[in-house]
Parts: C-alpha cells; sequence; structure tokens
C-alpha cells in the first residue's frame, strides 16, 4: 500500500475577534485568532422548522508574515479565507492532567469582503500598496489612434508565417 499521508484544511469564515500580534520570546510574530464556519445543514426543531443556523469555532495560529497580515488587515466580523494544516499539541497543567488543543497553522490567509464590507483593509489602506486606477496595457497602440478603451481601434497583432511545423 502505498504512503497516503496529508494534512490539508481550507476554512472560509468570520473572525469572532479582532487579532491581536503578539511576539514570542525569540522575537518571532504569532497571533492566535478564531473562525466561525457555518454548518452546511441546520438542523430541524420539534415542530419541523429549520433551527438557527449552527457554527464550529475552529481556532486558528499564523506565524510571522502571516501573523502581521491578518493583525494588520483583519477584525472581528471580517471574512476570511485559511488554508493550512491541522495541529495538535499536549501538555500538562499545574494539577499534572494532560491537556490537549487542536488548531489550524495557517500557510495562508486571503480576504473574502470586498474593501467596503467589514474588512480593516479600507481602514488601513493609507499604509498598504494601493494600485493606480485602471490604465491601458503595456503595449503602444499606432501614433495618433486612440486606444480601443477610448472608441479607437483594438490592437493589430502581427501573422506569423510558418504556423505548419509547430508541435501542437
Amino acid at each position: 500500500m502505498a504512503n497516503f499521508n496529508f494534512n490539508k484544511v481550507i476554512l472560509g469564515g468570520r473572525l469572532t475577534a479582532t487579532p491581536e500580534l503578539r511576539q514570542t520570546t525569540g522575537g518571532v510574530m504569532v497571533t492566535t485568532f478564531t473562525v466561525a464556519v457555518n454548518r452546511r445543514f441546520a438542523t430541524k426543531t420539534e415542530d419541523g422548522q429549520n433551527a438557527q443556523p449552527q457554527a464550529d469555532f475552529i481556532r486558528v495560529t499564523a506565524w510571522r508574515q502571516q501573523a502581521e497580515f491578518v493583525s494588520r488587515y483583519f477584525q472581528k466580523g471580517s471574512s476570511i479565507c485559511v488554508v493550512g494544516s491541522i495541529q495538535t499539541r499536549t501538555w500538562n497543567d499545574q494539577q499534572g492532567n494532560k491537556q490537549y488543543s487542536t488548531e489550524v497553522v495557517a500557510d495562508e490567509i486571503n480576504f473574502v469582503d470586498s474593501r467596503g464590507e467589514g474588512s480593516a483593509y479600507q481602514q488601513n489602506a493609507g499604509s498598504a500598496y494601493m494600485p493606480s486606477a485602471y490604465s491601458e496595457p503595456a503595449y503602444s497602440t499606432p501614433a495618433g489612434q486612440a486606444p480601443a478603451s477610448q472608441g479607437g481601434a483594438a490592437p493589430q497583432f502581427e501573422t506569423l508565417e510558418g504556423d505548419d511545423e509547430l508541435p501542437f
């Protein structure tokens, strides 16, 4: 039998609190936050009506640049997409009891909201890279001809001779 081992998680949900950036004693940035993910199917109540959707609350830890990113641009209620892996830790508490913690360690964190919908992205836009408004493509148009988006002709492409020899 082949060795079939992998650990990959994709979560999409909302933050339950604004992430706070911390630093380890070794100077590594870290943040831990919880993502609320609605369950796919709602349960029925005794009278046959759909009950309130239920959610799972999943703990996520982000390190280094991912930690800085999430603490800078996300706040409570922001939609977030996290890609990572599940990690389980064990330790003994002060009474000697074995404790367990299962969490997702983030590899990638992505925006889900648009800039105006509940994310801190718009609030921090002054300190982030913001591309300028859409500009024309880098190719040039013939002199005196307006670009296609301004009512001019579409760009002309050069026809290549000898296409017969292409292997596809």
